[in-house]
């Protein structure tokens, strides 16, 4: 498998692909505004035009887009993905968007003759940079065993979920607990602060302690820079929560920290601060 294309050159993507290529995969990417994707053309990334022409051919086609609207337009729009890709292929979509909707793709890829995981990452920009993403795999085990080679080029933590759709779901947990984390981190220095605490010692005490997180030694330190440039979207993120809400509903389960972060995201939002980084919730304190 050493035939590769990749849809979706984003914040995340572009450090993937630079990522596969650095393992010796030959990658055809696209995406919509090619212009934003010209520093890795540059490093030896090969263009297509379409979506069609990025899939035709290879052996796996990768997708990280926005949101679940637009993983329907690449996979199941007119020249699609599932149109496009040669038989026996592996479609991996490592977007975070919905089961059921993963569960969809699966289902038309079998029938189609092609193999499906999906395969969603945390680690934001810094995970997607350095290759050390985590990455949550649901589908057919044997395609996730073929495929180990390509999902290692870009992440350290890879774990086989279950079947299609249950990446998704593990990363929706994911999710939830990033979402209280978050707002934990953000609560607790408005807190020092207003309590007239040196928030650099603080982050400095905490610091391998009991309250110590990823969340906290990559996103507290751009707080305190007033650094709100998005490792990952708010936009995203409140994208992710209402997936998660929505999925928790059908359980007959009620996530109330979780409905809470998501409405103190909503706000910012309406305030014109989605393509913030989700670090920015501290600004929700700050009002």
């Amino acid at each position: 498998m050493k035939n590769i294309g990749f849809i979706g050159v984003g914040i995340m993507g572009k450090s993937m692909v630079r990522n596969l290529m650095k393992r010796g995969f030959e990658v055809h990417i696209h995406t919509r505004t090619r212009e934003k994707a010209l520093d890795v053309i540059d490093e030896g990334a090969v263009w297509c035009d379409s979506i069609r022409e990025c899939a035709a051919g290879r052996d796996v086609v990768i997708t990280i887009v926005g949101y679940p609207r637009d993983v329907k337009e690449v996979y199941f729009g007119p020249q699609g993905i599932l149109d496009s890709a040669d038989k026996g292929a592996t479609v991996i979509d490592m977007t975070t968007t919905s089961p059921t909707l993963s569960a969809q793709i699966y289902d038309t890829a079998r029938e189609k003759g092609l193999y499906a995981l999906d395969a969603p990452v945390t680690g934001g920009d810094v995970g997607a940079r350095q290759g050390t993403l985590s990455i949550f795999v649901g589908g057919d085990r044997e395609a996730f065993d073929a495929c180990l080679p390509v999902l290692e080029a870009m992440g350290r933590n890879i774990v086989y979920q279950g079947g299609a759709g249950k990446g998704q779901h593990a990363k929706m947990a994911n999710q939830i607990m990033i979402a209280g984390t978050i707002a934990g981190i953000s609560e607790a220095l408005a807190y020092a602060r207003r309590n007239g605490l040196d928030l650099h010692t603080l982050l400095d005490a905490l610091k391998g302690g009991g309250a110590d997180s990823w969340q906290l030694q990559n996103y507290a330190p751009r707080i305190l820079k007033g650094d709100f440039a998005p490792g990952f979207f708010i936009k995203h993120f409140i994208k992710d929560m209402t997936i998660a809400n929505e999925e928790a509903g059908n359980v007959s389960l009620d996530l109330g920290v979780l409905k809470a972060v998501l409405s103190m995201y909503r706000k910012l939002e309406k305030e014109g601060k989605g393509e913030l980084g989700t670090q920015a919730l501290i600004q929700h304190y700050d009002a």
